[in-house]
């Protein structure tokens, strides 16, 4: 996914380079938490004298309604333009406010809503679990084959089917239609949507991609409120985008280094997934880290118990409290197809990575124990991480294992009542199911073995052992999904069983194209790809996401709502911001 990040990169260069018109952040229709702290910036559009400049906030100077001093910078570092900031900021009443900023003959005007919540909690415990990715086709195709069909029906439902309360999602960024991890989670965990690449901040114009105005995250506004512990959980990085968000703050989502020392900052009581490589001191073989900070150790003096194996997280869940840092792997974990069933992947080196399933339950064994409840973040990671290079096979499988860590959720739910359990994605990648593939039907054209309409009949993925998943994913009538983008790659039809599926590699011109390692395979096809030649990969799409809930809050979820909705529902059930108004 190389050229995907270098995409998202340009795009982050070409946000902060010139002056635009004057730009209020936060910005026009935020809705913000009754006494979240937030950062106040305006940006003028040319270099501006101070004693022009006024900014008000319902006809008052903002100075006095927020109570701190506003700040002029006359010229901001590589812009030719004037900017006014106030750090750390709140409202405490709930209500519309109308901000106006004027600097000679130049307004900008903007509104934000305030908003309170419940006065009294509505669930002790939010168990939040995102399938990063996640489609209708992923769970569609997941339910087809962990659960099988007959006659048109499925023969079993999915965990996330019969959450009672539902909704569609939208997701895109403030800069763009089409979106990412980062300012999709940010939107979910802060209540402010934001731009692609960014994460707990509103994107500036400045090139310092940790100055950028910050906006509370759900993490910091329960350590501010109270005493609930909080777990993240991920096959991912931790300091990847979506776990980050729960609290980390910058406008470049790839400062992971930076975004351990935010995850220290905070202290969740459960921090589970890869990424260990960006913990590590620069001396130490593998560090990605550029200084000689040892965040292992920094983690350990904080009173965290290190894993780094299935088995010492199954000691660690079983003590008697006491925070856990689980790092099973430098990078990104391996898929579920790879790790439980083929041994492909990254396996041999890192031989006893947890699933997520024993992540989840060992994150709710630890969190459980808190008298004062907990926020639990469960990201169903690889969902997204093998839709990139089109692996549908291990995408879905991925999508089986969320659905696993979902039912975890729910069964916990069956005794603590008072637990709200959330299931959506952050965004969607262009994928659908087109019908099936049969290697019975005769002849050497794959393409010919593709059925479609009456053609396409049913699967015959068996599950012989009712453990959930497909004996085996290279049955002889097969699933047969495909995206609507992607890079030039050879379609084989079948399941990449030696390893995830790298469908372009770079030529000598630095463009992607497609990967001759396939091209060899009995049947394979050229594919013609529609995607600018610097990506390598798949992208995500536009499309809603669809949300389903269960427990006290759950009835808040309907019809359509913006990510940022999400936040308000949360923070209601949770009563972070208690308001009788």
């Amino acid at each position: 996914m190389r050229g995907f990040l270098a995409i998202l990169t340009a795009t982050t260069c070409l946000a902060t380079t010139a002056a635009g018109a004057t730009t209020v952040f936060p910005l026009d229709r935020a809705t913000i938490l009754a006494g979240s702290p937030f950062d106040m910036k305006v940006e003028f559009d040319k270099v501006v004298a101070e004693g022009d400049v006024t900014v008000t906030i319902n006809g008052k100077p903002a100075a006095d309604v927020l109570g701190k001093p506003v700040t002029f910078i006359e010229k901001e570092e590589g812009v030719e333009a004037s900017a006014v900031r106030l750090d750390a900021a709140s409202l405490a009443e709930p209500g519309d406010y109308t901000v106006e900023a004027k600097a000679g003959g130049e307004t900008k005007t903007v509104t934000w809503t305030v908003f309170g919540t419940s006065a009294e909690p509505k669930a002790k415990n939010v168990i939040f679990l995102l399938g990063d990715g996640l489609s209708v086709a992923h769970r569609t195709a997941a339910r087809i084959m962990s659960k099988g069909m007959t006659e048109g029906k499925a023969n079993g439902r999915l965990n996330m089917d019969d959450l009672d309360h539902m909704a569609f999602i939208g997701t895109s960024a403030t800069d763009a239609v089409d979106t990412d991890s980062a300012n999709t989670m940010s939107a979910y965990m802060t209540g402010h949507k934001t731009a692609v690449n960014a994460i707990g901040v509103y994107a500036d114009r400045t090139k310092d991609s940790l100055d950028d105005p910050k906006v509370e995250t759900l993490g910091e506004a329960l350590r501010r409120t109270g005493k609930k512990a909080i777990g993240i959980v991920s096959p991912a990085e931790v300091e990847d985008a979506t776990p980050a968000a729960v609290v980390a703050h910058t406008r470049k989502r790839a400062d992971k280094a930076e975004i351990v020392g935010m995850l220290l900052d905070v202290k969740p009581e459960v921090l589970l997934g890869g990424g260990s490589a960006y913990f590590l001191g620069k001396d130490t073989p593998g560090s990605k880290r550029k200084d000689d900070k040892n965040y292992i150790d920094l983690f350990k003096e904080a009173g965290y118990t290190l894993a780094t194996s299935k088995a010492e997280l199954g000691t660690a869940a079983g003590t008697n409290g006491g925070h856990i840092l689980g790092l099973f792997h430098t990078g990104n974990m391996d898929s579920t197809l790879d790790r439980d069933f083929l041994k492909k992947g990254t396996v041999g080196k890192f031989p006893d990575q947890p699933g997520l399933v024993e992540m989840t339950e060992a994150a709710l064994a630890r969190l459980s124990k808190n008298p004062d409840g907990f926020f639990l973040m469960v990201e169903g990671a690889n969902i997204d991480k093998m839709s990139h290079p089109l692996d549908w096979d291990r995408a879905v499988v991925d999508t089986i294992e969320f659905d696993q860590a979902v039912g975890v959720a729910r069964e916990f739910q069956k005794s603590h009542p008072d637990t709200l359990v959330v299931v959506t994605g952050d965004h969607t990648h262009g994928v659908s199911i087109i019908g099936t593939v049969d290697d019975e039907k005769p002849g050497a054209d794959m393409r010919e073995k593709v059925g479609t309409y009456a053609a396409a009949g049913f699967p015959n993925y068996t599950d012989e052992n009712k453990d959930g998943y497909p004996d085996k994913v290279d049955v002889s009538r097969r699933l047969f999904l495909a995206a609507n983008n992607g890079p030039d790659h050879y379609e084989t039809f079948r399941p990449k069983l030696d390893g995830p599926f790298v469908p372009a590699i770079q030529n000598e011109k630095k463009e992607y194209v497609a990967n001759e390692a396939y091209k060899d395979v009995p049947g394979a096809v050229l594919v013609q790809g529609n995607i600018p030649r610097e990506g390598d990969s798949g992208v995500h799409s536009a499309d809603d996401v669809v949300l389903q809930a269960s427990g006290p809050g759950a009835e808040e979820f309907k019809g359509y709502m913006e990510e940022s909705d999400v936040y308000r529902v949360l923070a209601d059930a949770l009563s972070l911001a208690p308001s009788t108004n």
